[in-house]
Parts: structure tokens; C-alpha cells; sequence
């Protein structure tokens, strides 16, 4: 898959409990880029933070949170992003989606088999 230089990003602020369909929300939102073809997802775990509720959530021994902020990031073409909008905005509850314009440097991937081979191993 080839980017465009001028790409978007989309970043999708939920919580580490929210759940849709039975699944958590983050795992669920990751498969449904795949299965539209977006070119990857990443899935931060926040720290500490907070939302619309104003309540700190935070890894902190003596307040150990059950619910820590989690980031989705996907990167891809500007329409691309923007046709997927809609397939999550139903699903997202409590949440923030932020979307920003970004410059492509490079989008690279690779058979394990070319891999293996820059590593030195056969």
C-alpha cells in the first residue's frame, strides 16, 4: 500500500473498560481498520488522565485504576479516514475523536521472509 505524502491522522481518546459488542472497545475499533483496509492502528495505554467526568484515572500503587485512558491512532488518506468516521462514531459513548493533518515520510512494510534476511537469519 502506498500513502499519500499529505495523510491524515485520526486519534480516538476512550477508556480502557469501555466495551462494544463484548469486546473492548479499542481491540474492536483496531479490527474494524483492518477490516476496511486502513494501512495500520496503534493502541496507547495511558498513565493518567481524565475526560469529560473530570475523575483522574491512574496507574498509581495506592489507586490502581481499572479503567486508564486509551489512545487509537490510525494514519492513512484523508478520504479514507473520513469514510471511516462513521463506521465508529456509533459505537464510541464516552470518548473523543480528534483528527489532524500529517506528513507521510515513509510507510514501509515487508514478508517475513525479506526480514529475516536483513537480520542475517535464512
Amino acid at each position: 500500500m502506498v500513502l499519500p505524502e499529505d495523510g491524515l491522522l485520526l486519534r480516538v481518546f476512550i477508556g480502557e473498560s469501555d466495551k462494544h459488542g463484548g469486546v473492548p472497545l479499542y481491540e474492536w475499533i483496531v479490527r474494524k481498520a483492518r477490516e476496511h483496509g486502513l494501512a495500520g492502528a496503534t493502541v496507547l495505554r495511558g498513565i493518567m488522565g481524565y475526560g469529560g467526568h473530570s475523575r483522574i484515572h491512574s496507574t498509581k500503587i495506592l489507586r490502581l485504576s481499572e479503567d486508564l485512558p486509551v489512545i487509537v491512532e490510525i494514519v492513512d488518506a484523508r478520504e479514507r479516514l473520513e469514510a471511516f468516521l462513521p463506521v465508529i462514531d456509533g459505537a464510541i459513548r464516552e470518548g473523543l475523536a480528534t483528527t489532524e493533518s500529517v506528513q507521510v515520510r515513509f510507510y514501509r512494510g515487508g514478508t517475513g521472509e525479506r526480514r529475516r534476511k536483513e537480520r542475517g537469519r535464512k
